[in-house]
């Protein structure tokens, strides 16, 4: 696909219930962007990443992975060149042992056996499992399901790296450690996050979305500043952009 651009068009879905999910989201991500969703719980994030591999489908507007308008017909095209990382894990592992779950997707794209062995190795070398892979995925902790569920993503060779949430339920040195794995990524990534300070860190560009609508579109550290505008998102500034209590000064990297 052509420079791996992500792209939607005055983006409209509402939930059976009359829930609205989105409503007019238009922005274009580049090959190579790093790009944070931000937004109070309800305000699009996930819908909006559900439409971006074809999980759920546009009522309205249009969504476009390079060359392709996501539709039924190019579902499975479009799955092959994003991969899709979901806040729960147990969602994504299902099968008996790592291994198998992060062999699942080549091997359905038809892969043999003896093809598919050094493609599974190499993507839990890159996120540091090699050592689960005869483990059952239930016994796993949660900081080993998220590299695991990252490594059945990467095993299928996607151009564009989707996360929802990827920092939730996280120790804080679990959370450190995915932090420095997903800056060693080149993918395009788009991220979705509560967690503004993981998105400060990895992503230079932020879209704010609010009640299924970009309510901004800039400069990560810009709209992090911006108070009126977390204000309105509901959004607290980033603890690493927060006066210290004692000394009414910016924390420093040692005391985040």
């Amino acid at each position: 696909m052509s420079h791996h651009i992500v792209q939607t068009n005055d983006l409209h879905f509402t939930y059976p219930d009359g829930t609205i999910g989105l409503a007019g989201v238009s922005f274009r991500i580049t090959h190579g962007e790093s790009v944070a969703l931000v937004g109070a719980n309800g305000a699009g994030k996930s819908t909006l990443l559900m439409h971006l591999n074809g999980c759920l489908l546009t009522m309205r507007g249009s969504v476009q992975v390079g060359d392709l308008p996501v539709t039924k017909k190019t579902c499975a095209a479009i799955r092959r060149s994003i991969g899709m990382v979901f806040q729960d894990s147990d969602d994504q592992l299902f099968m008996p042992t790592v291994f198998e779950d992060v062999a699942f997707g080549p091997m359905n794209l038809g892969l043999s056996a003896e093809e598919v062995e050094p493609v599974v190795i190499q993507a839990l070398e890159r996120v540091d499992a090699t050592h689960l892979k005869d483990r059952p995925p239930y016994k796993l902790s949660a900081g080993e399901k998220r590299r695991v569920a990252i490594a059945a993503v990467l095993a299928m060779s996607p151009d564009i790296l989707v996360m929802d949430e990827p920092s939730s339920s996280l120790d804080p040195r679990t959370r450190r450690e995915l932090i420095e794995l997903l800056q060693t990524f080149k993918h395009t990534k788009i991220i979705a996050t509560h967690d503004l300070d993981l998105a400060l860190e990895l992503c230079p560009r932020t879209i704010v979305l609010g009640r299924g609508r970009v309510l901004a579109d800039g400069p990560t550290a810009d709209i992090f500043a911006d108070d009126d505008l977390l204000a309105q998102s509901r959004l607290e500034k980033p603890l690493s952009m927060q006066n210290c209590p004692r000394c009414k000064g910016k924390l420093s990297q040692n005391q985040r």
